[in-house]
């Protein structure tokens, strides 16, 4: 291996500033280019430079005509070769995650008929629980014209935390925006009641916040057989503030195509009745997203939703908490 002395370097690029020089030196050294000589001692500057470093051998030239090859008649049909074919060097880093790729296709294609969970199929995959969704999986499968549901996975979300009353169909689940609220309306069904106020409710679901948008993307895995029958009817029940509504809202969207989420009407009517007698209602929360539709207001009589714009446009919210276990 040759020697090459800082002073040759800086010659070699006498344009660079001395932290640009350090810079330059640090990303060789990363790369493996070059190694410091450590007897030669540093410059006695601040970041300091050793005086001399070693030359690391070049590296073999990338059999570009073997990969041109591979990609063109090795690969399995179901993996594109256009990126790769414009980009072989970086076919060359990627080239062992790709031939995994690949080899799974080829060898067990079967398996791609059942769904398993990201990092489940990740493992199966690359042998790396964590490699499609922290690493570069993801990338490699887009190179290769490949999407996440190509692979027929699914993210997991937090596990739904629900209060089954009973698993009779069809009935009404109610989702339950905090867990205050939550806790309150079951302890009133595990006391024997059958209703909270006039809703008979089979099931009561947390919702965690936004938290149900992630848990309900992924509801057929999340929920027993008897919370997916068509006829059943699902109610939501949250915060009266921006951020209430539009969860209701996103929840509603997400699920438009197959079923209606409908507000748990009597709720609010009850939320806005107790208000009135509340001198100063607690203000909105800044950060809040104040973007909603009419999608929340079109279930209310007008006079309700002038009395629940009124509130909002003052920068008010009735929390949920309003409501206790006496109420229900």
């Amino acid at each position: 291996m040759k020697k090459i002395s800082l002073e040759k370097i800086h010659q070699k690029h006498p344009q660079k500033t001395y932290l640009e020089l350090y810079d330059y030196i640090l990303k060789h050294m990363e790369a493996g280019d070059i190694k410091p000589v450590k007897k030669s001692g540093t410059n006695g500057k601040k970041p300091a430079l050793f005086l001399e470093y070693w030359i690391a051998e070049e590296k073999k030239k990338r059999p570009d005509h073997l990969y041109i090859e591979e990609l063109n008649f090795q690969l399995s049909p179901l993996l594109s070769n256009d990126y790769y074919l414009s980009h072989l060097e970086r076919y060359e880093q990627d080239r062992k995650w790709v031939l995994l790729l690949d080899s799974f296709i080829k060898k067990h294609r079967d398996r791609i008929q059942i769904p398993v969970s990201l990092n489940e199929r990740s493992f199966e995959i690359w042998h790396r629980e964590k490699f499609l969704q922290k690493e570069q999986g993801k990338k490699i499968l887009n190179r290769c014209g490949m999407e996440l549901q190509d692979l027929n996975l699914y993210e997991t979300t937090e596990p739904l935390a629900y209060y089954v009353q009973n698993r009779e169909t069809p009935q009404n689940l109610l989702i339950v925006e905090n867990k205050d609220t939550f806790y309150s309306m079951r302890k009133h069904l595990l006391s024997g009641s059958q209703k909270i106020l006039d809703l008979e409710a089979g099931t009561l679901i947390y919702g965690a916040g936004k938290g149900i948008l992630r848990s309900f993307r992924d509801f057929v895995f999340c929920v027993e057989p008897y919370m997916q029958e068509e006829s059943n009817q699902i109610y939501y029940f949250g915060d009266l503030d921006y951020e209430g509504i539009g969860i209701y809202e996103n929840l509603a969207q997400l699920f438009a195509a197959s079923k209606e989420i409908i507000p748990f009407i009597q709720a609010y009517e009850m939320m806005l009745d107790k208000s009135k007698q509340i001198v100063r209602l607690p203000e909105t929360r800044e950060q809040q997203n104040r973007n909603i539709s009419s999608l929340f207001f079109s279930y209310f009589t007008a006079e309700q939703v002038h009395a629940m714009k009124n509130i909002l446009e003052q920068e008010l919210y009735i929390p949920q908490e309003i409501l206790s276990i006496s109420d229900f």
